[in-house]
This record gives structure tokens, sequence and C-alpha cells, in this order.
């Protein structure tokens, strides 16, 4: 079954992780500013977003890679780090970024490399600094405010990528490379649609439980695990509490 050849690890389900770039996070030194110039950028299979190649302007050679705003072109001079001017590309504090500039890849702990608005065409936004503690308010995209330390690290402007949903697939095949690349598993069949050797729900006779043990072999353990109820609430109490 299906849940069987995906718990194994068949060469269809292995993660292709030798293309993927790897984890792209600030490794800034604390307290520093460190300044280069974009000399390329990276197409990474496993995100939407472009990562800006940063050639480090201290003669040493060293490159550092960060996730491209949207309006970055090569030659660009970056900075990153503390003391980094909030400009298009930077990466610097939340303290030092004026209210309501767009912001992507923010930090909620200081040194943790970045945790939100890092999907292509994100973008959060300061709102406010309290005078007394600080602390800084960030609208995310998901319309949560969540104040954070003034030490968080973000890089002002709007991660690349954007609008790349806009654009239909037209042609399953498109898709299905497109999954592939992402080590998804396309298309997605229901269980009802398949045979009955190939799904616990698979066969023409329908009325089949949905509710499974949570002790259940790999191949039975599919639906709903150890649910207490399925289906819609019904009876008295629940029509007087929608009235």
């Amino acid at each position: 079954m299906k849940q069987q050849k995906r718990g194994k690890g068949s060469p269809a389900f292995h993660s292709p992780g030798h293309r993927f770039f790897g984890a792209v996070r600030y490794d800034l030194p604390k307290g520093q500013t460190i300044r280069g110039k974009v000399v390329g950028f990276i197409q990474d299979p496993a995100r939407d977003v472009l990562i800006a190649e940063i050639l480090l302007q201290d003669g040493t050679g060293k490159k550092v890679y960060n996730l491209a705003a949207e309006g970055m072109a090569v030659g660009d001079e970056m900075e990153l780090g503390w003391e980094a001017k909030p400009s298009l590309g930077n990466a610097t504090r939340l303290s030092k970024i004026p209210d309501g500039t767009p912001v992507f890849n923010v930090e909620l702990h200081p040194g943790d490399g970045g945790k939100i608005s890092r999907a292509g065409g994100a973008a959060s936004h300061k709102v406010s600094e309290d005078e007394e503690t600080g602390k800084i308010s960030v609208l995310f995209s998901s319309k949560v405010v969540r104040t954070l330390s003034p030490d968080c690290i973000a890089t002002v402007g709007v991660a690349s990528g954007g609008g790349r949903t806009e654009k239909p697939f037209l042609k399953a095949g498109t898709k299905w490379f497109k999954m592939k690349t992402l080590n998804r598993y396309y298309p997605s069949v229901r269980g009802r649609a398949m045979s009955a050797y190939d799904h616990p729900y698979g066969g023409k006779v329908g009325g089949k439980p949905t509710m499974v043990a949570r002790g259940a072999p790999p191949g039975r353990k599919a639906g709903h695990i150890a649910a207490r109820r399925t289906g819609r609430r019904k009876g008295k109490s629940v029509s007087v509490e929608q009235g």
C-alpha cells in the first residue's frame, strides 16, 4: 500500500537533498556589520525565493548567502549586521528600521537565523516601537501582531518570487515535474477511488468506517486516528448554540 511504500523509503520517496542548496540563515557576528556586493543569484529547487550570493569586501574572498528581495540586482552594495542601513536588501536590527517598512526573513529571537516571512512574495511590517521597553511590534502576513526584541534581524523589502501562483500550470505533467523537484507526492488520489487492495477505504462497497485504532499497523493506519468522534455535531443543544 501507499503508506507502507512511503514508510519503507523506496527510491521514489527519497528526499532529493543532493539537489538542494541547504539552509539559508543569518550568520552574523554579534554587534558587527559586514559589507559586500551581490555577484549572482541562485535558484534553489527547494524554495521559491532566489538566494543572493554576496561577496564580502574584506578581501578574503568569502561569500555569504541571504534571501533576495524584489528589486535587487547584480552589483548592488549590501550591508548585513547590527548597524546596517535600512535599505533594500540589507539585513539589520528591527530597531534600525522605520515604522511601516516591509521586511521579511524576520527573527523571532535574536540569533535564530530568521523564521518568519520566508516564502516568495511574503512580507511583514514593523508597526511600532515601545519607547519604554524598546520592544518592536511586527505585523505578519497572517494578520498576527507579535512583540519582538529590538535586536532581532530582518531583511528590508519584499521576498522575491512574488506572483508565482498567478500563472497556472495548465497541464498535469508540468505540475508533476514541479512536485517531483520538491519531493512532494503528486497526484494525491482519494482512498475511496482506489481498489480494495490499494487502500483500506478502496473498493466499490461504501460505508467503511474512517476511524482507526492508535496501534493499527502501517497498512491500516489511515483516516481519523484514535478520534473521539467524526462528522457534524447534531442535536438540540447545537441548534440552540447556533441560534
